[in-house]
């Protein structure tokens, strides 16, 4: 398995930010939604996603740092200690730490192994918890905005249902308890750790609470102004233009954002208005032509003052 700071493109001293900007970036490149039927996309998307996995976690970041599990996550084969001292010079088996050889008795090996059986015992009979398990979930803009509850199917097959709440964030993880590896011996079991990733939106794009659209009008609609329809994260609704309308005019629709809930206010959606030409038919071509030489209007004139 490749090497998941080259993965990421980041360095081995890279913050936890760094590591997680640099996911989020490549997630979105190489995500399988984006990348309908490509193959190669959707390899580096679960490398990618195999590298964040590991780095996230400052724990088994660590450990692979220092050499104790591979990057897949694996243990490491552990030094064969044992082998170094039984095949060392004969009479330097079982030293002290000075060199100095020493003598061992029946008894000093029956205390040793009774220690450890005892020592077993002890941890045989204890209840322990269960790990936590830690996975990766992408949600539609749309779920994450308004909440909603899909399925996660984990490596073993079995599935798990994720509650998203409204207003979830990118890269927020949800903890869901009792869903992590079982206990030892009646121990409780641990939980799920999901990081949530949003599917970028072809329209949407949110800054906080708020949702900002950029929103295509006709030219009759931004001359003559009146209602449109128009789409929000709630659904359609019908917004009134302004007569004379330019392209940029950034228009509110209060409560139209992320919704409400006990602990902060819905948002609002703000709408910027993009004049578009769209085919216009020959009479009103024609009209255009007509008006051209008596229009008194130029919105360069202010381009050329001094």
């Amino acid at each position: 398995m490749a090497d998941p700071y080259k993965s990421l493109g980041v360095s081995r001293d890279a913050s936890q930010d760094d590591i997680r900007a640099a996911y989020r970036k490549l997630a979105k490149q190489f995500h399988p939604d984006l990348n309908p039927d490509n193959a190669n996309a959707e390899a580096r998307f679960k490398e990618v996603a195999a590298a964040n996995d590991l780095l996230s976690d400052p724990e088994t970041r660590g450990k692979f740092d220092r050499g104790e599990i591979d990057a897949s996550g694996q243990e490491a084969r552990p030094p064969p200690g044992y082998r170094n001292h039984a095949e060392g010079e004969a009479g330097t088996r079982y030293s002290r730490a000075s060199g100095q050889s020493e003598e061992w008795s029946s008894d000093d090996f029956g205390d040793i192994f009774g220690s450890m059986f005892r020592g077993r015992q002890a941890a045989g009979s204890a209840r322990m918890r269960g790990d936590d398990e830690r996975y990766t979930l992408w949600v539609d803009f749309i779920d994450a905005v308004n909440g909603a509850t899909p399925r996660l199917t984990l490596p073993n097959g079995m599935t798990l249902d994720v509650r998203i709440p409204s207003g979830t964030r990118d890269g927020q993880v949800l903890r869901l308890r009792g869903k992590g590896s079982a206990g030892f011996n009646e121990g409780p079991p641990g939980d799920a750790l999901v990081e949530i990733h949003i599917t970028p939106h072809r329209y949407f794009e949110r800054d906080g609470m708020d949702i900002r659209l950029v929103l295509p009008v006709t030219i009759a609609e931004a001359a003559l102004g009146g209602p449109v329809e128009i789409p929000t994260p709630g659904g359609p609704v019908s917004m009134q233009i302004p007569p004379r309308s330019d392209t940029g005019l950034e228009l509110r629709l209060r409560g139209r954002g992320v919704p409400a809930t006990k602990e902060r206010a819905a948002g609002n959606l703000y709408a910027t208005l993009r004049v578009v030409i769209g085919t216009p038919d020959p009479d009103f071509e024609e009209f255009l032509r007509s008006r051209k030489s008596v229009t008194e209007n130029d919105p360069r004139k202010s381009m050329w003052a001094q």
